[in-house]
């Protein structure tokens, strides 16, 4: 039925094409199939496209027909593409038709948003990592009140501007979450949908950390110690001014991240880690911008798919450090390295990723329960559990292969999804315009067919036809003439017809073969009569001879 919606018809005068009102009266086609019948979706995408079987300097025209998946009834954004994303199927994000228009909105409206967007965060990147790596170590010790300030500004931004828009993000996506009580069970607890997503879960990682750094900030312990000192100064300093300007000359700057507050406890250490995962965060989440290329963007995809086989290699190589570090431990031995299961442990990490100091094995030499347990710690990690991972990396990576450009692109998918929601209608009427789907598309030179699509040019042996994709009837155009009947193409047809030839040359066969017979039989009677008639003459003849 999809395929006789979809096939361009044609008389003398007009042609006709199902896909308007295909489109038209069921809007959620495409999601329905997503949903129910997967395989029907080629079946749909095919009909959307018509190939010229003629090919002119190397290159053949190509029709798509994409106006009811690029927008909906009304001209907004068509969900056919949010729909395909959802069904997570990399084959059918790759089908041309999917490929052409994706491809058209995002270099055309999509990608210049998502970079704009993007461009802020990598601005307030830099700010913090000139606020955390560069300006505490241009004069470390020796802080100009210039660096001061510079510091206390960049900081300051990183709270308002970077962790207050991450807050404002979060809180839109839990209330949306909320209202439409979209809650994922993983586990035994419940979250918000929106968290599945690593970005969104990287996002809201990054907010709880600039908060704890909020919370700990060196320079808002350090001013509120300077204030409570001049608070407490202000009463003998009417008594003793010469004292009060001695000590307000001595007093450190105010935005100093050096006070007894600060470097008397563990403050700043704590500081100090938790800037550094929000710096491995802020570049984490800046892995959303390989998709402007979609090898990149694989590449990545696959890093993150096969990362699982390293997890299962580390959880390996952390049980057997864990087992052979206490076993060890249970043996009398004088190794210092192997002293307890909390060195013996750390010995045998450095000896697996190759960090152990040469000349610490000439003690284990002198030990040989110990060297014998390190010796088969050695060949289990080193020589068989590394090789296993590349192997099972080799297998992952060729499981996924073929698919890794699928999911990059359904990865591509989500992200113009999101971007277009945020994209104006005005801006969206102009993209719309500047895409003339209601001009008639040209078949051939001079054959100007149906509008609704885009014409473009592939290489003739891309997709090799000599079939005309238009069935042409002729004789009258009148609306009163019934349409001519088309002759089966289903492969049942052509058994049947084939069967009828069959059993028409078997019966004429047949026919001709008792003919034959019956034909035969008679002429040699009529020969054998002939020849009695004539024997018995001569005997005749003879008798009355004799007489």
């Amino acid at each position: 039925m999809i395929t006789d919606l979809l096939t361009i018809r044609a008389d003398r005068d007009n042609y006709y094409y199902g896909c308007d009102e295909l489109f038209t009266r069921h809007p959620e086609v495409i999601q329905r199939l997503c949903a129910d019948a997967a395989a029907l979706l080629p079946t749909l995408l095919d009909g959307l496209i018509w190939r010229s079987r003629l090919a002119i300097n190397a290159q053949r025209r190509v029709n798509y027909y994409v106006k009811h998946v690029i927008q909906d009834g009304d001209g907004k954004f068509n969900k056919a593409l949010e729909w395909l994303v959802d069904g997570q199927d990399p084959k059918i994000i790759c089908h041309p038709v999917v490929v052409l228009f994706s491809d058209m909105v995002w270099g055309r409206l999509a990608s210049r948003y998502f970079f704009l967007g993007r461009c802020y965060f990598v601005f307030t990147l830099i700010v913090f990592i000139t606020s955390q790596s560069i300006l505490q170590h241009l004069n470390e010790g020796h802080e100009s009140e210039a660096q001061q300030i510079a510091t206390f500004l960049c900081r300051l931004f990183i709270y308002l501007g970077s962790m207050g828009q991450l807050f404002i993000n979060q809180a839109r996506r839990l209330a949306s979450d909320c209202k439409t009580k979209s809650f994922v069970s993983v586990g035994c607890i419940k979250i918000p949908e929106y968290l599945l997503d690593m970005q969104n879960m990287g996002s809201l990682a990054l907010l709880i950390i600039l908060l704890l750094m909020c919370t700990q900030e060196p320079i808002f312990y350090c001013a509120g110690e300077q204030a409570g000192r001049r608070l407490a100064a202000s009463a003998p300093a009417a008594s003793e001014p010469a004292a009060s300007g001695n000590l307000h000359a001595e007093s450190p700057s105010l935005f100093t991240q050096h006070c007894p507050s600060v470097d008397g406890t563990g403050r700043k250490d704590a500081y100090a880690a938790m800037s550094m995962f929000a710096m491995l965060l802020y570049w984490g989440l800046l892995i959303d911008l390989t998709i402007f290329s979609m090898r990149i963007s694989a590449y990545t995809l696959v890093c993150g798919r096969v990362l699982s086989e390293v997890g299962l290699f580390l959880g390996g190589m952390c049980f057997l450090i864990i087992a052979f570090s206490s076993s060890i431990s249970a043996l009398n031995h004088k190794s210092k390295d192997f002293a307890g299961i909390p060195k013996g442990a750390l010995s045998l990490l450095e000896i697996a990723l190759g960090m152990f100091p040469t000349e610490h094995f000439d003690s284990i030499k002198n030990e040989v329960p110990v060297l014998v347990a390190v010796s088969v710690f050695i060949i289990i990690v080193i020589v068989f559990l590394l090789n296993l991972l590349v192997a099972q990396l080799n297998g992952a990576y060729q499981a996924i292969y073929n698919d890794m450009v699928g999911y990059a692109r359904l990865n591509r998918g989500s992200i113009i999804v999101t971007t277009i929601s945020g994209v104006s209608a005005k801006r969206w009427d102009r993209f719309l315009a500047t895409l003339k789907l209601d001009e008639r598309l040209e078949f051939n030179e001079g054959d100007i067919g149906l509008a609704g699509g885009m014409q473009v040019l592939e290489p003739s042996n891309a997709n090799p036809t000599t079939v005309d994709a238009i069935r042409r009837f002729g004789g009258s155009t009148s609306a009163a003439v019934p349409w001519p009947e088309e002759e089966g193409n289903d492969e049942d047809d052509k058994f049947e017809r084939l069967e009828k030839v069959i059993l028409r040359a078997t019966k004429k066969m047949g026919g001709d073969g008792s003919k034959k017979r019956g034909g035969g039989s008679s002429s040699m009677g009529q020969s054998g009569s002939g020849s009695g008639g004539s024997a018995g003459g001569s005997q005749g003849g003879g008798s009355e001879q004799e007489e």
